[in-house]
């Protein structure tokens, strides 16, 4: 079984976990509609991408 040769250290572990923590989501205002979504995503109720109509939005009729 492996042991290790040297007791890690405190700092060190703590290096090590530094990126395990959790990422904050970004969220942009949307200039046409106001809404808030996140960046480099498609918008799902106009189904804009970069100003491009890039899905067909169904009618919730």
């Amino acid at each position: 079984m492996a042991v290790p040769r040297k007791k890690m250290s405190k700092s060190r572990i703590g290096m090590r976990r530094s990126g395990h923590h959790e990422q904050t989501v970004t969220w942009v205002e949307d200039k046409k509609s106001g809404e808030l979504r996140r960046p480099h995503h498609i918008d799902l109720k106009t189904g804009l991408y970069k100003g491009r109509q890039v899905l067909t939005v169904k009618s919730e009729g």
